[in-house]
């Protein structure tokens, strides 16, 4: 395949094969094939240590919004990533749009 797409492929494996997964995926991204290309691999995926070890690119979503978006070091470094999954405050307010969202649905889900 020209492209690879895989959704959370590390979901529920242990350290170990999470290691063994991130190889496999090296492996598929780095190897031409015999059309004379290499595979792209598109990984949606949660467990860092697997993103960190193959990646020339990630992009950080945050409640569905793009807050970063560059090398591994670079979104590794980024305040907005660090402030979105390592926390700030528990109190801290989502961003409008999606306490506007959230807010429609506890509504929607009321009138149900």
């Amino acid at each position: 395949p020209v492209l690879l797409c895989l959704d959370e492929p590390a979901a529920g494996l242990n350290p170990r094969e999470s290691g063994e997964l991130a190889e496999i995926l090296t492996f598929i991204r780095d190897v031409q094939t015999p059309q004379g290309h290499r595979t792209g691999v598109l990984l949606i995926e949660h467990d860092m240590s697997v993103v960190m070890r193959i990646s020339d690119h990630v992009v950080v979503l945050d409640y569905g919004r793009k807050i970063s978006d560059g090398t591994p070091e670079h979104v590794k470094n980024d305040p907005a990533v660090i402030r979105a999954y390592l926390g700030e405050d528990e109190d801290e307010a989502l961003p409008p749009e999606v306490a506007a969202d959230l807010n429609m649905l506890q509504e929607a889900q009321k009138g149900a």
